[in-house]
């Protein structure tokens, strides 16, 4: 992994950022995920070579933006009992086949917004997910990115319909269970949709990398196989709060309000018999990439202080971060923390919310940072933050200073929701590339080293 950083007083900081950042992402890793999971050594997953072991054959759907290699990792260890297997990634994502003699079908799809490719893999899910019969095991691996990657719109709603919402959704700044709450009552795959696909008599085991505060099972890619709590009113409220409603397509207003009255099924509810014949286990999460994230701060000979978890509007919490940093005395502390802001997009610049979180908090620091020793990133742990190349961007107390000798004004440039291109002007992004995995976002400061 490399940045665009240019050499610098602070290229050794910016090291070990990439370096802790690193260790972050491996721990997350598909495949390692996957075997600790199979093997039944992940906290959760001891059930899971049980049901691996008496299963009569077993299919896999992976969707998400991990999804290829789990299911390598699992193609490699169900063996002969694999019957069909489908992996549905982000096509963007997919820049080398996957193993020549794999069995795994392949389709790159969508994200943020889905496309046609998007829906033929849904419905492709679908069909696999039905031919699984009494005896047999149907194996979801399900990651971040799911919900985009994997589509099948429900009744008379059409995919174009579907882009609209989620197109003005994003640009609301609406939040992951917003989103989902939308999402899952105008699809066949969502909120338990995926499970009701599967016949009576057939058992089904969800191995899911959570990108999700907190792992609500209902949020982890629109929850395809666990229950729904929200309803078709609750859809309709989301989209009347964020101002939507009256511009949504009328398939969609149509479709949710004939559910909210009762003439279409609602989403998967806990009484539903077919959730007794579902397992879902956590693989991996934010937690899990934080932690190894720590352990090499420490090895770097920092004293490593967790910050609650980072939620809320972007130009809020970089702020906040800010004024954190510069209330630490203690020499070589490293903060650490994870989660998923979300940016109100009022402008047309480019960015994503990790960069936007990067740009508030740079303006913050160089208010109040003087000089003060604080180099941090802010990183999504996919390697893509927002529709840009980069997966995020650093930030120091002399940012804000060095945009305005190079012409930049770094307040407009926040405005506009554009700090993609304030970042690669000063060569503070980060670049690694899709990462191949996904649990949100993580921050990392370096302070009084």
């Amino acid at each position: 992994m490399t940045t665009a950083a240019k050499p610098g007083p602070n290229t050794k900081q910016r090291s070990e950022l990439m370096r802790i950042y690193a260790a972050a992402v491996s721990a997350v890793d598909p495949r390692r995920v996957m075997a600790g999971a199979i093997e039944g050594v992940s906290a959760g997953a001891e059930l899971v070579p049980g049901l691996i072991e008496q299963a009569g054959g077993i299919y896999l759907i992976a969707a998400g933006k991990a999804a290829l290699g789990m299911a390598l990792e699992a193609e490699a260890r169900f063996g002969a009992r694999l019957r069909e297997a489908i992996a549905i990634a982000p096509a963007a994502g997919l820049t080398s086949p996957p193993l020549a003699r794999s069995r795994v079908r392949v389709k790159g799809t969508a994200h943020p917004l889905p496309d046609a490719r998007s829906e033929a893999a849904g419905r492709a899910a679908l069909e696999l997910a039905g031919r699984a019969r009494a005896g047999d095991l149907v194996v979801i691996a399900l990651s971040g990115g799911a919900s985009s990657l994997m589509v099948a719109p429900a009744g008379a709603v059409t995919l174009a319909d579907k882009i609209a919402i989620n197109s003005g959704l994003l640009r609301a700044g609406a939040s992951i269970s917003e989103f989902n709450t939308v999402r899952k009552h105008l699809s066949a795959t969502k909120g338990g949709g995926l499970l009701r696909a599967i016949v009576p008599g057939v058992r089904v085991l969800s191995l899911i990398l959570s990108d999700v505060p907190g792992n609500d099972l209902a949020t982890i890619g629109s929850g395809p196989t666990v229950a729904d709590s929200t309803t078709y009113a609750d859809a309709i409220a989301v989209l009347k709060r964020r101002g939507l409603w009256g511009r949504a397509p009328e398939p969609v207003r149509d479709h949710l309000e004939r559910g909210a009255a009762g003439e279409i099924e609602e989403t998967l509810k806990r009484d539903d018999p077919a959730l007794a014949h579902a397992c879902n286990v956590i693989v991996g999460d934010n937690a899990t990439a934080l932690e190894a994230a720590a352990e090499t701060a420490t090895a770097l000979g920092y004293a490593v202080e967790p910050y609650r978890e980072l939620g809320g509007e972007a130009n809020e919490v970089g702020p906040a971060l800010a004024k954190y940093l510069c209330t630490v005395e203690r020499e070589r502390v490293c903060l650490i923390a994870g989660g998923e802001p979300v940016v109100t997009v009022k402008g047309n610049g480019l960015g994503g919310r990790a960069q936007q979180c990067a740009l508030a908090m740079a303006i913050e620091l160089g208010r109040i940072g003087g000089n003060r020793r604080i180099t941090a990133m802010f990183a999504g742990t996919d390697g893509i933050d927002g529709p840009t190349d980069a997966a995020g961007a650093i930030a120091t107390p002399a940012t804000y200073a060095r945009a305005a000798e190079a012409r930049i004004d770094a307040d407009a440039a926040l405005a506009r929701n554009d700090a993609y291109s304030l970042f690669k002007a000063l060569g503070d992004l980060v670049i690694t590339g899709p990462t191949g995995t996904n649990v949100s976002d993580i921050f990392v400061a370096l302070v009084n080293y």
